[in-house]
C-alpha cells in the first residue's frame, strides 16, 4: 500500500470536524421540543421523548439504556413514537436472537461436519498404515521363504522337479 500524504489526512480531519460542527448548528437543542409533539422531538436522533411529562430530553449516550431518573422505560420513546423503549429493547433482543441462532447452528453444523470429515481422514490414515504393515510383512515373509529355500537347496532338502530322484514313502 502506498503511503498517504499528511495533507490528505489533514483535509479529511478538517472535513470531519466541520461536518460535526455544522451538524451541531443544524440540530436544535432537544429541550426546545418540550410540550410539542413526539414526532417533532424524534426528528433529532439524539433526543428522547418522555410521554409522562411530555418532555424532550437529550438521550444520555453515557448509558445504553436511559436511567429511570430521566424517564421510565414504559414512557420513553426513541426513534419512533409508536413503540416504547421497553418494547424496543425486547424487539431488538428477539431480532438479535433470531439472527444469532442460525449463526450458532451454522457454526455447530460446520464444526461437526469438519469433525466427521476428520474422523474419515483418521480412518483412511489407519487403513493406509495397516496396508503398509501388511505389505512389509509380506515382503519379510517372502525374504524368509527365499532364505529357507536357499538353505533347503544347499542341503538337498528342497523337493524340486529338477532333481532326478524322489524320496520313497513307506506306506
Amino acid at each position: 500500500m502506498a503511503a498517504v500524504r499528511p495533507s490528505l489526512w489533514l483535509f479529511v480531519l478538517g472535513c470531519l470536524v466541520l461536518n460535526g460542527s455544522i451538524a451541531d448548528k443544524r440540530d436544535p437543542e432537544c429541550s426546545h421540543f418540550t410540550n410539542t409533539s413526539c414526532e417533532r422531538c424524534l426528528e433529532n436522533v439524539s433526543c428522547l421523548w418522555c410521554f409522562s411529562d411530555e418532555s424532550c430530553v437529550k438521550y444520555p449516550v453515557g448509558n445504553i439504556i436511559p436511567p429511570s431518573s430521566v424517564c421510565p422505560l414504559r414512557e420513553a420513546r426513541w426513534g419512533v413514537c409508536w413503540m416504547n423503549f421497553e418494547s424496543l429493547i425486547i424487539a431488538m433482543s428477539v431480532v438479535g436472537g433470531l439472527i444469532l441462532l442460525p449463526l450458532i447452528c451454522c457454526c455447530c453444523y460446520c464444526c461437526c461436519k469438519k469433525k466427521f470429515r476428520g474422523s474419515n481422514q483418521d480412518e483412511e490414515r489407519w487403513a493406509k498404515q495397516q496396508e503398509d504393515r501388511k505389505r512389509r510383512n509380506e515382503e519379510r515373509k517372502a525374504e524368509r521363504k527365499m532364505q529357507y529355500d536357499e538353505i533347503r537347496r544347499k542341503y538337498g532338502l528342497l523337493q524340486n522337479s529338477e532333481q532326478p530322484y524322489n524320496k520313497f514313502e513307506n506306506e
